[in-house]
């Protein structure tokens, strides 16, 4: 579909503006809910953070556009769901002298 702005007047120009930028919203929101659905809370996730490099947590929260990531020293973090990953599980040698064995992640 094809619409000529150069025979719309300024109001139905500012109704086209405002019906493109809802739909930008609601396409990008569906994007950010289709990546939360990756994970699920109470789940390890791992981000890399131009400041810290590599941040590691546990989901605890969906929101709107994010998920809040808890770090295990305690930092809250807002991060777009995209910008998540799983940890690389550590290597079951470090784990062989605590008596603690590595189960598979579900």
């Amino acid at each position: 579909m094809i619409i000529d702005i150069d025979r719309l007047t300024e109001a139905e120009l500012r109704d086209l503006n405002h019906r493109i930028v809802a739909r930008l919203r609601l396409m990008g929101e569906v994007r950010a809910h289709q990546a939360m659905l990756d994970f699920r809370i109470g789940d390890r996730v791992c981000f890399h953070s131009d400041g810290q490099g590599q941040v590691e947590g546990m989901l605890t929260r969906y929101n709107r556009k994010t998920v809040t990531v808890i770090t295990d020293a305690g930092q809250q973090w807002n991060v777009a769901p995209a910008l998540l990953r799983r940890p690389v599980a550590a290597a079951p040698a470090a784990a062989a002298g605590t008596g603690v064995i590595a189960l598979p992640r579900r």
